[in-house]
């Protein structure tokens, strides 16, 4: 029986404050040992030394007072339980002014209907000055829509006399010489509604769980009046109201910015953190973006998307790809579980090579897509996007019987892409191998070596000709305490050959023309690979069974959907999501979208029946309604980019 361990050890470089590990909550899921109590949530909760708390009863609320600067943590005590919110501009009050927090004011400058954590962070009043930042957030499901709950509200329900927020905030509002309003617009945390494609308001129960909460930081002085949702007549609080806790930290404490993030429905969650090429890239950009649980520069400054695609299609670019999940896979039986786990043939895969490959469910349906990297006869790398992947590796695992230990090394084994047509040369300036390895040069498609920045005695770095750009590129992969040397290294060697910084919507755009598969878009748990237009990587004449197996067997035999290319006739942007028509007839969605700064054409990936993907075909995209507006689209062969892989193979 397996014996699986993950290593709690962690790079030296600082991650959020009370973050648990990763790593520790993968080890309690994935050993047999007994899971170690986790602290009380509201402990776990606790950032710093605390300026002052107040505990808000259940269905009631309270005002207090805050300096610009400081922190206000509103914490859900129990979990699934609703808090209003409403701030004051303390200044303004003074003057006999209730200059108030504006969610419609806010909706329009974020665009997003709560603002999150990062780049459109900021709540604001009337007057369109910032009121409150959003630094933290645990749950990132939150009302800005509707007013706080009415006398009115509970009257037309049934229950005359009922406790309302909007009454209780009147009630605490007025010794601030705040006039009363039958409903008050307030930001609601954990409020679980959506807005219906039809516009009807719907919400369920919260998906907040005991210890959430959101960090908010004052831009000034402030009145702020916190409520408890009272309530109890239906799923707004789980149909039982709790209490809340709010916290205040000094102004002179720091907050990383952070999104949380559970790697199981039960697990702690975990803020989103830098990757070790944090001090480089943030020296370079100011829009970052939450990916799978790190901060990623969206663009660079003094760059922008399109220079940064430029650089990777005519010179060379570099970005940060840490996000990647990394799970060593070690044992007598590490070839067995992953031949039962993924698509490929492990058997044909050679000490030094790398392949790309699905992983299934049993229905066919896509779980992930990853690269393994062979680096010894029993000893394997599973490069994917999500961390339940290597859970569900070690519960198919213990399923088997099989000796083997996956380990989790996301936060040990941190990488850059260094892609483009001058890659190689940069490649070569920095990369020292030893003579039994495969040089910059010598280094083919889809190899790897190992080898050291600087010389014999430099950074230990594992390179593959690897990346998703559709460029000759190569990935750097080194611990995280070396990476900024990693980095600087490459960024100098770069420079000769006008080297650029890359983000993830120049990403996108270099992605979506090589034709390259994302999750969510071009495949989720409803589509299998051949769906997803990777059924290459899908070895069903293999002798051995994996997971999905007979299923992608009977889907090879009667294919419903194919993924196919489109360029569109105009210059009006095509969007993931949107509806391709055959007349009325809707025969498949777009995956993906974007203008080709190359072709200077509409491009897209879209799903459509298979009835309609030849190339040649002429259909159209439905807008406003699907009836209203259409834009004319060609099918045509993808890769739109290098649809031989000539360039990516050279």
């Amino acid at each position: 029986m397996l014996n699986e361990v993950l290593s709690g050890e962690l790079p030296e470089f600082d991650l959020p404050p009370l973050a648990n590990d990763l790593a520790d909550d993968l080890a309690d899921d994935l050993t047999d040992k007994p899971a170690p109590p986790h602290p009380d949530p509201l402990e776990r909760a606790r950032l710093a030394e605390v300026l002052a708390e107040y505990r808000v009863a259940a269905g009631s609320a309270r005002t207090l007072s805050v300096a610009a600067g400081q922190y206000v943590q509103v914490i859900d005590v129990e979990g699934r339980q609703c808090s209003d919110l409403l701030a004051f501009d303390a200044a303004a009050l003074a003057r006999g002014e209730a200059l108030a927090l504006d969610p419609a004011v806010t909706r329009t400058l974020m665009g997003r209907d709560v603002p999150q954590p990062g780049l459109h962070a900021k709540y604001y009043d009337s007057r369109m000055r910032a009121m409150l930042e959003v630094v933290q957030d645990t749950v990132g499901r939150h009302d800005s829509f509707a007013l706080a709950c009415t006398r009115k509200y509970y009257e037309d329900a049934g229950y005359p006399g009922h406790d309302s927020c909007s009454e209780n905030f009147n009630t605490v509002l007025a010794p601030h010489g705040i006039a009363p309003r039958p409903g008050w617009t307030a930001i609601n945390f954990f409020f679980n509604t959506r807005i219906e494609p039809c516009g009807t308001l719907v919400f369920d129960e919260p998906w907040s769980r005991a210890g959430d909460y959101v960090l908010l930081r004052a831009s000034r002085d402030l009145l702020l009046a916190v409520s408890s949702c009272a309530d109890d007549i239906d799923a707004a609080n789980g149909w039982q109201p709790t209490d809340i806790l709010v916290r205040v930290y000094d102004a002179h404490r720091s907050f990383p910015s952070a999104i949380a993030h559970r790697m199981t429905a039960d697990a702690t969650p975990r803020l989103t953190r830098d990757s070790a090429f944090a001090p480089r890239t943030r020296a370079l950009a100011q829009h970052f973006v939450d990916y799978r649980g790190f901060w990623l520069p969206h663009e660079f400054t003094g760059y922008g998307a399109m220079a940064e695609y430029w650089a990777c299609r005519e010179r060379v670019a570099v970005m940060d790809l840490s996000a990647l999940r990394k799970f060593d896979v070690t044992g007598p039986d590490a070839q067995a579980l992953l031949q039962h786990v993924q698509t490929r043939d492990m058997r044909k895969l050679a000490v030094g090579q790398v392949v790309y490959t699905a992983v299934c469910h049993p229905h066919g349906g896509m779980m992930d897509d990853a690269t393994v990297f062979r680096l010894g006869a029993d000893n394997f790398r599973f490069v994917c996007g999500e961390d339940t992947t290597g859970l569900w590796l070690q519960e198919q695992a213990v399923a088997l019987g099989l000796k083997v230990f996956v380990r989790n090394v996301t936060d040990r084994l941190h990488n850059i892409a260094l892609q483009g047509p001058a890659s190689r040369d940069v490649l070569r300036e920095v990369l020292w191998t030893p003579p039994a390895r495969s040089s910059a040069e010598t280094l083919k498609w889809f190899r790897f070596t190992v080898g050291r920045i600087g010389g014999p005695e430099g950074v230990p770095v594992i390179v593959s000709r690897t990346g998703y750009t559709g460029e000759l590129g190569f990935e750097l992969w080194c611990h995280p305490s070396e990476a900024t040397r990693v980095w600087d290294a490459v960024w100098d060697a770069g420079a000769g050959h006008g080297i650029a910084p890359l983000g993830m919507a120049a990403l996108d755009m270099l992605r979506i023309e090589a034709g390259l598969a994302f999750a969510g878009q071009e495949f989720c748990p409803m589509t299998d690979p051949f769906e997803a237009a990777i059924g290459f990587c899908v070895a069903l004449d293999q002798p051995s069974d994996f997971v999905g197996k007979e299923a992608l067997a009977a889907r090879a035999l009667r294919p419903q959907k194919k993924l196919v290319g489109l360029i569109g006739e105009g210059a009006e942007a095509l969007a993931s999501g949107d509806i391709v028509y055959n007349g009325r007839a809707q025969i498949g969605q777009v995956t993906s979208a974007t203008r080709s700064p190359l072709l200077d054409k509409q491009i897209a990936l879209a799903r459509v029946d298979v009835l309609y993907s030849e190339p040649g075909s002429r259909f159209e995209i439905g807008k406003l309604d699907g009836k209203l507006k259409r834009l004319a689209v060609d099918v045509v062969p993808f890769p739109h980019y290098d649809p031989t892989k000539r360039r990516v193979r050279s």
